[in-house]
C-alpha cells in the first residue's frame, strides 16, 4: 500500500507540472478524487490555485506579479501555499479552456479571472459561484469605494453578483504625432467621422508608404478584441446595436452592418491595414501595441486603454517617450451622429469557480488583491482604468498618461449584451469580419452572418432591419 501510495503521490506531481505549466509551487493532487481545487503542498498545507490567460510574459505578467506579491504580504499565507497557474492562450481560445476547465472539480481552479462579457455564459453554466454572503461584510463593496455602475457587469441575471472587478477600460484611435506631422497631419487630431479616417489613412499611404496608416483587431484568432474592440466599436458608431431595442432580438441584416463592414473592406482594399500574416494572428494585438506602434511602423490603431502598459519601465515593451509621441483621440461615429463620438467599456473580474474548494479563504484573498496598497502597483502596470473610485485621489494612478482621457469616454461608453447567447454570436462576428478582410463581398458576409446567427438562437430569435 505504501509503494501504491508513493506511486500515486509522484503521478499527481507529474499531473500538476502538466496541468499547470508555469504553476508557482509544486502541488500534490488529491489522489482521491485527482482535484485540482483541493490540492495539497508536500507539508499538507492547503494549495490556492489561481488561474488567469498569460500573453506570453509568465512570471513577469502584471498578474503574475501582483498575485505574488499580494501572497507575500497577506496576513493568512502561512496557511495555505498559492498555485499560480495561468493559461498561455490567445483571447479566444482562453475562454473556451476555462469553460472546459469549470465544468469539474478535477479541473477547477480556485479563483478565476472572468472577462465580465463571458461571466454571464458561465453563471448560467452552473460555473461560478454567487458572492452575495461573502460581500455583506466587505466594507469596500458596500461604502461607495468601488464604482457602482461597474457592480451591474458582474451581475447575473438572477440579479446575484459572481465576481469583483478589478478593471475597465475604454478604446478610441492611438495614433503617433510624430508620423501625423511628417504627413502634413495635425498633431492634435480629434476625426469627426469615419472618412475623416480613411482620409487621413490616404495621407499617411501616400506620404509615408513604408508606414501602415491603419490597424485594427480583424480576424477570429483574436477572438472578442475583434469582436468588441473592432466590429462594436463601428457598429454602435452607426447608432445600431447588436440587440434591437424593441424586441430584443438580434439584428442580423441592417444598413448598419453593412456600413461597418464596407468601413473595413475600405481599409484593406486600399492596403491601409496590416498585411492578413500579421493581423489575422493570435498574437496580433501584441504585435500592433508592443512593435508596430513603438517602433513608428504604425500610425493610427484602434485599440483600448490598457496599451500604455506595456511602455512602463516593467512592461512588455518599454518605450520612454510614449506620452509625448502617441494621442488617444475618441472614435467618431459614422457621420457624427449622437454625441459625435463612440467607445465600448469592458473589464476583468476575480470569480470564484462554484466547484472549488476553500471558497471562504479564495474571498479573503480577493479582498487583499484589492486592498489600495496592493492594488495601485497592479492596475497602474495594467494601464487600466481601476475599478475603485477611491483611487482617484492615488497620486501614482492619476499622474498615468492619458488616464483622465481614458475615464472620459466612460460617459459614453456601450457595453456588451448580457445575454447568454452572446458569447457564441461573438464567435460569428469574429467570422464575418475575418472573411470581410480577407476579401469577401459584406453582402455575402452579413448573408452567411445572418444564417449563423439565426441557427445558433433560433429563427424567433433574430430580426432584420
Amino acid at each position: 500500500m505504501k509503494k501504491s501510495l508513493c506511486l500515486l503521490m509522484a503521478a499527481a506531481i507529474l499531473l500538476s507540472f502538466a496541468a499547470c505549466g508555469k504553476a508557482k509551487n509544486v502541488t500534490l493532487i488529491s489522489t482521491e478524487t485527482n482535484d485540482l481545487s483541493i490540492q495539497e503542498d508536500l507539508t499538507g498545507k492547503k494549495v490556492l490555485t489561481v488561474t488567469f490567460r498569460d500573453d506570453g510574459q509568465g512570471e513577469n505578467s502584471t498578474l503574475w506579479k501582483w498575485l505574488q506579491n499580494a501572497y507575500n504580504s497577506f496576513d493568512k499565507k502561512d496557511s495555505f501555499e498559492l498555485n499560480i497557474a495561468p493559461i498561455t492562450a490567445c483571447e479566444g481560445d482562453y475562454f473556451s479552456k476555462i469553460a472546459l476547465m469549470l465544468q469539474s472539480e478535477k479541473t477547477a481552479p480556485n479563483l478565476v479571472a472572468e472577462d465580465t462579457f463571458q461571466l454571464t455564459t458561465d453563471v448560467e453554466a452552473g460555473y461560478l459561484t454567487a458572492l452575495d454572503d461573502y460581500l455583506t461584510d466587505y466594507a469596500a463593496w458596500n461604502d461607495g469605494s468601488y464604482y457602482e455602475s461597474l457592480k451591474e457587469g458582474v451581475t447575473g441575471n438572477d440579479k446575484k453578483v459572481y465576481g469583483v472587478p478589478y478593471n475597465t477600460d475604454t478604446r478610441g484611435l492611438w495614433y503617433n504625432k510624430e508620423l501625423f506631422k511628417k504627413a502634413g497631419l495635425p498633431e492634435e487630431w480629434k476625426p469627426k467621422s469615419w472618412n475623416d479616417i480613411l482620409t487621413a489613412c490616404k495621407i499617411i499611404k501616400e506620404e509615408l508608404p513604408d508606414v501602415i496608416p491603419f490597424w485594427c483587431n480583424s480576424g477570429v484568432a483574436t477572438g472578442e478584441a475583434t469582436s468588441m474592440q473592432t466590429y462594436e466599436m463601428l457598429l454602435y458608431g452607426t447608432g445600431e446595436g447588436l440587440l434591437d431595442e424593441g424586441t430584443g432580438k438580434w439584428i442580423i441584416s441592417s444598413q448598419g452592418i453593412i456600413e461597418t463592414l464596407n468601413f473595413l473592406d475600405n481599409i484593406y482594399k486600399n492596403d491601409y491595414g496590416p498585411p492578413l500574416s500579421k493581423v489575422l494572428n493570435g498574437q496580433a494585438s501584441n504585435i500592433s501595441a508592443r512593435e508596430y506602434l513603438p517602433q513608428g511602423k504604425l500610425a493610427i490603431s484602434l485599440d483600448g486603454s490598457w496599451i500604455t502598459g506595456n511602455y512602463l519601465e516593467t512592461g512588455a515593451s518599454p518605450w520612454t517617450d510614449y506620452s509625448r509621441v502617441l494621442g488617444f483621440a475618441p472614435m467618431p461615429t459614422r457621420n457624427g451622429e449622437g454625441a459625435g463620438i463612440t467607445t465600448m467599456a469592458g473589464g476583468w473580474a476575480w470569480s470564484i469557480p462554484s466547484k472549488s474548494d476553500n471558497k471562504e479563504l479564495t474571498m479573503e484573498f480577493i479582498k487583499h488583491l484589492m486592498e489600495p496598497a496592493v492594488y495601485e502597483e497592479a492596475i497602474v502596470a495594467l494601464g487600466s482604468i481601476g475599478t475603485r473610485a477611491d483611487m482617484a485621489g492615488n497620486q501614482n494612478y492619476a499622474a498615468m498618461p492619458f488616464i483622465q482621457t481614458a475615464t472620459q469616454y466612460l460617459s459614453v461608453a456601450s457595453f456588451r449584451p448580457k445575454d447568454s447567447k452572446y458569447a457564441a454570436v461573438s464567435a460569428h462576428i469574429q467570422t464575418m469580419v475575418e472573411s470581410v478582410v480577407s476579401g469577401t463581398n459584406p453582402v455575402d458576409a452579413m448573408a452567411t452572418y445572418g444564417v449563423d446567427v439565426a441557427r445558433t438562437v433560433g429563427e424567433d430569435n433574430v430580426i432584420i432591419k
